[in-house]
């Protein structure tokens, strides 16, 4: 984590290492620079709760099998690229919003578009301008998107298909975070197709066989369907495949101290495999 008061890029792009296949990846919520107008009052190691620490370098074979690999540099906690522009909380704001908003159920729990909450305790104690809000959409939130979606539209018109794996980590906490009621295990991983929705279901097959095969547990939908980012690009009847891959985080880092801990080699080549067997499945597509 680092504060500045530069401009910086909102996200880095990583090109095919290998022979481009149609396979575009994205970690929305890897970023790890904060803004210095973000203004939050809560400790920072609070507010990192909400970082997919290292999903980056988890995934960083995705380029050596023929994917695209874009990454936000800013955090989710200042303003979320897997939610929707109009999903805001209108207990956050100042003042009316100038248009529509629609907050979901996640702005009901505190991460929405805006985060008004980090380890259940809140991030802010002062409402936000809505010009700050919109500067986040614009500065942000727009130039991520435009940039994953120029990766999937090229990538359609070269192929006629496109592949897309979101990539995110999980707490340990999870259910408890979501407020799910019970007493259940969180698997090493959850895919999420929202309910077979946004993709094939072979590319779920591929996913979860290379990950059983390195040993890991595997859950679908249970208890991350995928929001905003798969239910925009997931349409399997126009040859569109989008898949949520969550990865609990106590099998690769400390949680407390954010740190990588010794299972990370493990999970670096679990994770560089099914980059294989997902590239492999796509050529036999082709």
């Amino acid at each position: 984590m680092r504060t500045t008061d530069q401009p910086f890029e909102p996200y880095i792009r990583i090109e095919p290492r290998a022979a481009a296949l149609p396979l575009v990846c994205d970690s929305p919520h890897s970023g790890v620079i904060y803004p210095a107008d973000f203004g939050y009052a809560v400790e920072a190691k609070v507010l990192r709760t909400g970082e997919d620490t290292h999903v980056d370098e988890l995934w960083q074979g995705i380029p050596d099998v023929g994917g695209t690999l874009i990454l936000a540099q800013f955090p989710r906690t200042y303003i979320d690229p897997n939610r929707e522009p109009d999903d805001i909380d209108p207990a956050l704001l100042a003042g009316p919003w100038p248009d529509a908003i629609h907050p979901s159920e996640k702005s009901r729990i505190g991460h929405g578009l805006i985060w008004s909450k980090a380890g259940g305790r809140p991030i802010y104690d002062r409402k936000l301008a809505v010009e700050e809000v919109r500067h986040r959409i614009r500065a942000y939130h727009q130039p991520y998107h435009a940039a994953l979606g120029r990766d999937i539209e090229a990538a359609y018109k070269q192929f006629g298909a496109v592949w897309h794996l979101n990539l995110h980590s999980m707490p340990s906490d999870s259910y408890e975070v979501l407020r799910v009621p019970g007493d259940r295990q969180l698997a090493d991983f959850v895919l999420g197709d929202r309910d077979g929705t946004t993709c094939e279901p072979e590319l779920v097959d591929v996913v979860e066989h290379s990950l059983r095969a390195s040993g890991y547990t595997v859950a679908r939908n249970d208890p991350f369907k995928g929001v905003a980012l798969i239910a925009r690009l997931g349409k399997p009847a126009q040859r569109r495949h989008s898949l949520q891959i969550e990865i609990h985080r106590g099998q690769y880092m400390n949680e407390q101290t954010f740190e990588k801990n010794e299972k990370f080699p493990a999970m670096q080549a679990a994770l560089t495999k099914a980059a294989q067997d997902v590239a492999q499945y796509i050529q036999r597509q082709l």
